[in-house]
């Protein structure tokens, strides 16, 4: 049993950067959070604001050439990720800590059938026979709501539709019982059946083994349904975390305040209210808050100095000058 007194993975300060010909871009910046064994943490945010590169770069899939960097702490059961080296990786990646691409074509490789592409995880991972990995890999397509797994196995990926393949990657996922799941748009390409099932796959994860799980998403629903804490990002920093009824009964940043009002609510025939512009481009931030220029709250302060991210009650955080300290800073200059 895992020792459940530390955190399953710290995220400490985490930062990417990539040298470009316009300058240095740091489409994750600052980045900090904790996910505990059997917790379901969900990244929300605008398309662009650092949620898939937080991923990868805990997992390591950027960083790797001159022109990228990735600095701060990724602990995997107290174990630094980034100070690993490649083979040290190879071994994590797939068995102990598993992703969902947000793409199924470029998750799944076209010149080999589905069921060898799953039963690759327990063969190379387990250790596991080729038959005993082919029937695990049947048992996965079946798990994840695929009819006819036997014969699906044997197929490609082009012969599979989009929402089909989609639950191929997750069961080569899951195929590996991950401590961690990461799960980038996990339900995107499927309709509303198979999206309850996948999700509810989740859910039996977590209970059966105790995995963390990171979910990146754009559907507030899916968060409120799945997830027990959120950290919302914005420009490649992290705005708000709170915990997931916090953040939809009493949400404090002016940008969650936005996400959540753009949803549309059954009943309610009022025009939706999306927030205005645009988001920033990376390669002219300010050094101020990033949300300055669309934000309806904003003061002189936010445009100089970008606000820390402070505790405003139990377990939430939010950096907005309009809270705690910040606030008071901000009224006193």
């Amino acid at each position: 049993m895992p020792d459940v007194k530390k955190p399953l993975l710290e995220v400490k300060s985490l930062t990417t950067s990539f040298r470009t010909d316009r300058g240095v871009v740091r489409p994750v910046d600052d980045v900090s959070f904790t996910i505990e064994y059997g917790q379901i943490l969900g990244i929300v945010g605008e398309s662009g604001s650092g949620k898939s590169m937080t991923s990868q770069s805990i997992l390591r899939l950027v960083g790797n050439r001159k022109s990228e960097k990735v600095a701060g702490e990724v602990l995997f059961e107290g174990q630094n990720l980034l100070e690993l080296k490649e083979k040290q990786m190879q071994k994590i990646r797939g068995k102990e800590i598993s992703l969902i691409a947000q793409d199924p074509m470029t998750s799944l490789n076209p010149v080999y059938s589905v069921g060898n592409q799953i039963a690759e995880v327990p063969f190379i991972h387990e250790k596991s026979s080729k038959k005993n990995s082919w029937e695990k890999a049947v048992a996965m397509i079946k798990r994840v709501g695929i009819p006819s797994a036997e014969v699906r196995a044997t197929q490609y990926p082009h012969e599979f539709s989009g929402g089909m393949r989609q639950r191929g990657v997750i069961a080569m996922a899951l195929a590996g019982n991950p401590k961690l799941l990461i799960a980038d748009e996990p339900t995107t390409a499927l309709d509303v059946t198979i999206q309850a099932q996948i999700l509810e796959l989740i859910r039996d994860l977590r209970d059966e083994t105790g995995a963390g799980i990171m979910l990146i998403t754009h559907d507030l629903g899916v968060v409120a349904e799945l997830c027990d804490q959120v950290a919302v990002m914005y420009a490649g920093k992290i705005v708000e975390k709170a915990p997931v009824e916090d953040l939809f009964s009493e949400p404090k940043h002016p940008y969650t305040k936005g996400l959540l009002a753009s949803l549309p609510k059954l009943g309610d025939k009022a025009r939706l209210t999306p927030i205005p512009g645009q988001p920033p481009n990376l390669h002219h931030l300010s050094t101020g808050c990033a949300f300055a220029d669309r934000c309806p709250f904003v003061m002189d302060v936010c445009k100089v100095v970008h606000p820390n991210l402070q505790e405003d009650g139990p377990e939430h955080e939010v950096a907005c000058y309009l809270y705690g300290e910040e606030e008071r800073h901000a009224n006193e200059s």
